[in-house]
């Protein structure tokens, strides 16, 4: 398991915000929650004004804008044993298809940040063979997030995502700035819940098996 050293755009949003946020293309005054440009050649994620995100974002440009729906996958298949298989130590973690080095990598969120987590080939073949709606991922801007946690720290059961990749980088952020003792403490899970009821109240409820 180790950091990624690409995304150092991603890692700003993992950071605690300056009390001014400006667009990384223009200047201008951004507000806490706004739109990300993701920068092809540079492979980072740049924070962006409602005009600069609209006006860079167009096919053949140097960015791609995030702007993926959420979607809540309601009948998404992941045993018990097959996500054990993938040795990530928490259960919470997410996945999106990282075109540089040709696979789909995982990330788990952490006190130290977004740790990268070894994914083998063959486990996220046989995830996606299940679910197929996974083929429909956009390569570098949207992810997988995966919500195993439950019981009394986040109530309800298991919950897997589809959203755009600054999504799980805000999550990575709450556990940054929240994280306290050994197990994160009351305060972390209570905001680790109310991130997931957010989502939950955005998100689109579609099927994860029934995409061909």
């Amino acid at each position: 398991m180790r950091t990624n050293t690409a995304f150092t755009g991603l890692r700003r949003l993992a950071r605690p915000l300056p009390s001014i946020k400006r667009c990384d293309l223009c200047g201008a005054k951004l507000a806490p929650i706004h739109p990300h440009l993701f920068e092809l050649q540079a492979r980072e994620l740049k924070c962006a004004c409602v005009t600069c995100s609209r006006l860079f974002d167009h096919p053949g440009g140097k960015y791609r804008r995030v702007n993926q729906p959420v979607r809540l996958l309601a009948d998404f298949i992941l045993p018990d044993a097959q996500w054990e298989r993938l040795l990530i130590p928490i259960n919470l973690a997410f996945f999106y298809h990282d075109r540089g080095k040709k696979q789909v990598v995982a990330f788990y969120p952490s006190p130290a940040g977004a740790i990268e987590s070894l994914l083998p080939l063959s486990s996220w073949e046989e995830i996606q063979q299940t679910n197929p709606i996974l083929r429909e991922m956009e390569p570098e801007v949207e992810a997988l997030l995966v919500n195993r946690v439950g019981g009394i720290r986040v109530p309800g059961g298991p919950e897997y995502y589809l959203t755009p990749i600054d999504v799980c980088f805000r999550l990575v952020g709450v556990m940054r700035s929240q994280w306290e003792g050994l197990s994160g403490g009351t305060r972390l899970w209570q905001e680790v819940a109310d991130f997931f009821s957010g989502l939950r109240e955005q998100a689109e409820v579609v099927s994860g098996v029934e995409h061909a």
